[in-house]
């Protein structure tokens, strides 16, 4: 049996991967044949997978879910598929925790920020220069529609608070804290802690200056409940937010959501 593009096709003895597009794909640009570009007149074997692939044709919303499936298996996917997730701030840790839930195919994501993209914002944020001037929301909408369309995609442009944020998150499985602003921090694990008690939580705290990543951590403070970074350094103690650190503690944050929407829930 062969692998076609994630799914399964019978191997014949003989065909070749030239054949295979004919078959399949026709007009296709691309050969790749377990992993590698491949000519047409690759002899294919039993168990060989292959992609055939037309430069800037973009894959239907079942060829996205097959690959994410094959690769994360279709009892995480469904879980992963069925999710909704909110993230406040847009910033370094934000745009990174998104791009990172959109790769995974989070069902929904609900974004937040008030803010606009800045020339200093591109050093450590995932912004493109021609995108300054835009809303983040706007402008992050766009890229993570880029990536992976068939996550739906809700967009808040307001400032939050501690009245407004348990109406406007209401339906997510798990909220992600990237704000700057060590008040909003403060004020948002405290609306969850009291307003939200079933939502699954993930701020941040300390992850400026440029001491080894490995002091960044996630930690539980309770059920559901966790904080990430390495609770000391700010950027007047420390020095600049730099985007490799930022990184480290955006993908924390990004992982500590896949493990509570898979049920991992632990010290």
């Amino acid at each position: 049996m062969l692998t076609v593009n994630e799914r399964p096709y019978p191997y014949r003895e003989g065909i070749r991967l030239g054949d295979l597009a004919a078959e399949l794909k026709p007009g296709a640009d691309v050969l790749v044949l377990n992993g590698a570009p491949a000519p047409p007149d690759a002899l294919l074997q039993d168990n060989d997978s292959c992609s055939l692939i037309k430069v800037g044709e973009i894959p239907s919303a079942l060829d996205m879910q097959r690959a994410l499936k094959a690769r994360h298996s279709p009892e995480f996917q469904h879980r992963f598929k069925r999710a909704t997730v909110g993230i406040m701030g847009l910033g370094g840790l934000g745009s990174a925790v998104a791009l990172c839930l959109v790769k995974i195919g989070i069902g929904k994501l609900i974004l937040s920020d008030y803010d606009v993209v800045v020339l200093s914002n591109i050093h450590r944020q995932h912004y493109f220069l021609d995108q300054i001037g835009l809303k983040k929301t706007i402008a992050l909408k766009k890229t993570l529609v880029r990536i992976n369309p068939f996550v739906a995609i809700k967009t808040l442009d307001s400032k939050l608070s501690e009245q407004s944020i348990p109406g406007l998150f209401k339906e997510v499985d798990v909220l992600v804290e990237c704000f700057d602003n060590p008040a909003m921090k403060a004020a948002a694990l405290r609306t969850v802690l009291q307003h939200m008690p079933d939502t699954g939580y993930i701020g941040a705290s300390g992850m400026a200056g440029c001491e080894s990543g490995n002091t960044i951590i996630c930690r539980r403070i309770k059920p559901h409940v966790y904080i990430v970074g390495d609770n000391k350094s700010d950027v007047k103690s420390h020095g600049s937010l730099f985007a490799s650190r930022v990184g480290i503690a955006a993908h924390h944050q990004a992982n500590q959501v896949v493990r509570l929407l898979l049920g991992i829930d632990e010290e």
